[in-house]
């Protein structure tokens, strides 16, 4: 079944054909770090792990690069302003590498309690200053840079389509707010390549060059590192959306100007998260970090709530939802458990061996048709630019569809958790604490003699201790409040 993905490149809806059979190169710019990553930034590492997982649940073999910016990317994108590692570096009071590699390592903690997989390539910049170096040297023997008193920069105008990702237009022409400009700098588009330490000015992280000590610019990096380790021209390169203007643009035209190609042949893009409709700024103090989420939430009840937009989709984020979402969460969990209790495997296994061999009656024939059907739903739907919301749908159509056998039902949950990413298989049979268990005792007698408050007081005894009491025909039943993997 062919995968579409929406082409920031062609404002299109695209067939995916990628360069060699049955293998993905993927590029993805991960986070400058000189700071936490906030939920907005990991609303895109999601948006990331989630494309990787439905190409490989495509059958692809997928080589993901991710960036970590440990130098360069000053607090401005005209190309001025302080660089944001040594800025952070001053913050913490520490050296600039010191802060990098305490980022790097909180920003792998918080991925993994996101279980978002871990690339093929983590790449520093820092690591790779002779390939930035390498490509300068190509642009400038290819005249595509120049020099000025504050460093070497690449001339947009030697492209004749420079800003066709951002369909930024000839007549004056602006990358985002590109309104100042250094000294000597010919063209507002143009963008350093290389920035040269001041005079008189020791930073903490500068090289030596062919043409003065300093070091590289933030977009080098992407170019250098993704050709390294994808080639010229790879598949698929993504980002977010606020990248389009400047930075991928910039991208784009080094890496054409140097290779001949456009570095990637699909560039998608995933949309801002906002906390109460505002957008997240340290102005307005809401800024929220995967950690905060954690408090009162499992954090995967955050990649939930993702999956329920469209990575295209701009995705409202409240202390109500992420409640909907924990509890959604927690109904997949319970079911997975009701399922295990239910299910049988080796009458799974007997049932598809006997299909097969064409040894199965009717109604178990339409069932597993109707598993069929499903299975097609999820991988449509998955495969229509990484529709989440609608397959949640199949999912939960799947869960509550009572023709299907619960091994069935468990089997389906498990695969398309694959895409998901929620954990599903780690879900392990609840522990009732003795406690937790003597409360449930007391209250179901407290409940035969009519004794209707302090049953509910026995109730909400039992809600404190993280459980929930439902009532069956069969008695109470036991259920946490929050399932955890």
């Amino acid at each position: 079944m062919p995968i579409y993905f929406y082409n920031t490149l062609t404002r299109k809806k695209e067939v995916f054909k990628p360069l060699v059979k049955n293998q993905v190169g993927f590029y993805s710019c991960g986070p400058t770090v000189y700071d936490y990553s906030h939920v907005g930034n990991f609303r895109t590492y999601l948006f990331n792990d989630t494309l990787r997982r439905v190409l490989e649940y495509s059958g692809y073999k997928v080589r993901h690069v991710m960036n970590f910016t440990d130098v360069g990317h000053l607090t401005s994108d005209e190309d001025t302003g302080e660089d944001k590692m040594e800025k952070g570096a001053k913050r913490d009071g520490k050296t600039a590498k010191e802060i990098a590699d305490f980022y790097i390592a909180a920003f792998k903690k918080e991925a993994r309690l996101l279980n978002i997989e871990p690339p093929a390539v983590y790449a520093r910049a820092t690591e790779h200053i002779k390939e930035q170096i390498e490509l300068i040297k190509i642009l400038e023997k290819k005249h595509y840079t120049y020099e000025i008193p504050d460093g070497v920069y690449f001339n947009t105008t030697k492209l004749k389509d420079y800003g066709k990702l951002a369909q930024l237009k000839e007549e004056g022409l602006k990358s985002g707010a590109r309104v100042a400009m250094a000294e000597g700098k010919k063209h507002p588009t143009d963008f350093a390549l290389w920035k040269f330490t001041p005079p008189g000015v020791k930073r903490q992280q500068e090289w030596d060059s062919p043409w003065r000590r300093g070091f590289p610019g933030w977009h080098l990096e992407c170019s250098a590192m993704s050709q390294k380790y994808l080639g010229t021209q790879f598949d698929v390169h993504s980002g977010a959306t606020d990248l389009i203007p400047v930075h991928h643009t910039n991208e784009i035209a080094q890496s054409e100007a140097a290779y001949g190609k456009i570095p990637a042949n699909y560039w998608l893009h995933g949309e801002f998260l906002l906390i109460d409709g505002e957008k997240m700024s340290k102005s307005l103090g809401n800024i929220t970090k995967i950690e905060d989420v954690a408090k009162t939430f499992s954090p995967l009840s955050f990649r939930y709530l993702n999956l329920t937009a469209h990575y295209r989709s701009q995705m409202n984020l409240t202390w109500e939802s992420l409640e909907g979402a924990q509890t959604a969460l927690n109904n997949l969990y319970q079911k997975i458990r009701d399922f295990n209790d239910l299910a049988d495997p080796f009458a799974w296994q007997t049932k598809k061996i006997k299909r097969a061999l064409g040894l199965v009656d009717k109604k178990t024939k339409e069932i597993f048709k109707k598993i069929d059907k499903y299975k097609e739903e999820f991988t449509e739907t998955i495969n229509n630019d990484l529709d989440m919301p609608k397959a949640l749908t199949v999912l939960w159509q799947t869960v509550n569809d009572e023709a299907l056998w619960p091994d069935a039902k468990k089997n389906l949950m498990l695969k398309f958790d694959r895409v998901f990413g929620l954990g599903l298989a780690k879900v392990r049979p609840a522990l009732v604490p003795d406690k937790v268990k003597k409360l449930a005792q007391e209250r179901e007698s407290l409940r035969q003699q009519k004794n209707w408050s302090e049953a509910d007081m026995a109730r909400a005894q039992i809600e404190q201790q993280g459980w929930l009491v439902e009532d069956t025909e069969h008695g109470p039943k036991l259920f946490e409040k929050r399932i955890t993997v």
